[in-house]
């Protein structure tokens, strides 16, 4: 942890790198989520405690040209969402589950969780969240996955 860091860039106002302590000082909410695996089962009632999406992009000062998002794991994994779709107040990035610090195996120290997506649309190790002008697609989505992962719809895969 000591040399981790999360980074905010892309169409903002302000590129932002945090450091583990510094990201864990910005301001928290847990909630109560459920989590849609692409594989067909879910995982309901989590108890998510994190930085709300909103947060990092009040504190980047996102500019009005930016429409999508990259998220990026230290691993080089990488998923994408439109901004609209990021701005919900549900939107976390994570850091506990049920209370304890999020477990390597669900993606600790840091990962993304998107409730009203499936799950690859949240990124495990996250580590940094690029703002972009126009739409690029992530791993899975490159590789036939649906790009919109809407869990009620069952998107799981690309009509391309």
């Amino acid at each position: 942890m000591e040399t981790w860091e999360f980074t905010v860039t892309g169409a903002v106002e302000n590129e932002l790198t945090y450091s583990w302590r510094e990201f864990n000082d910005l301001p928290r909410e847990t909630q109560l989520q459920d989590f849609h695996c692409v594989t067909g089962w879910s995982r309901f009632d989590n108890e998510f405690t994190g930085v709300t999406f909103p947060t990092i992009v009040e504190r980047a000062g996102v500019r009005d040209d930016a429409e999508h998002v990259v998220f990026g794991s230290l691993d080089g994994y990488t998923t994408n969402l439109p901004l609209d779709e990021c701005l919900r107040e549900e939107v976390l990035f994570v850091l506990e589950l049920d209370g304890q610090p999020l477990p390597s195996e669900h993606g600790g120290p840091l990962r993304v969780v998107t409730p009203h997506k499936y799950a690859y649309k949240g990124a495990k190790w996250v580590t940094s969240v690029t703002f972009l002008t126009e739409p690029k697609r992530g791993y899975w989505e490159l590789r036939g996955y649906s790009n919109t992962a809407n869990p009620w719809a069952e998107e799981r895969y690309s009509s391309l």
